[in-house]
């Protein structure tokens, strides 16, 4: 079963959950990966081990807006100026 995804990494998140988001890229929302496992696996009641192979192929990279990139920039700045 191949499923996409979007991946979002954002180093300078305020929040550690924040900085590196997986989201399903019809709905937005997080996917659940044991649901996935527990899908392919089977309704049967019991203890499995599985064996779960995760290959990533970038499809595309799209750049960030310069909106953000200039937002992250002043919050920075302004972060060391409090800091002095």
């Amino acid at each position: 079963m191949i499923k996409h995804y979007i991946l979002s990494l954002n180093p300078t998140a305020k929040h550690d959950w924040d900085r590196c988001i997986l989201r399903d890229p019809l709905t937005a929302k997080r996917p659940d990966l044991a649901k996935l496992v527990t899908d392919a696996v089977g309704a049967d009641t019991g203890s499995y081990l599985v064996s779960v192979n995760i290959e990533v192929k970038i499809l595309e990279q799209a750049a960030v807006p310069y909106a953000e990139q200039l937002s992250l920039n002043i919050s920075e700045k302004s972060q060391l100026r409090d800091a002095a």
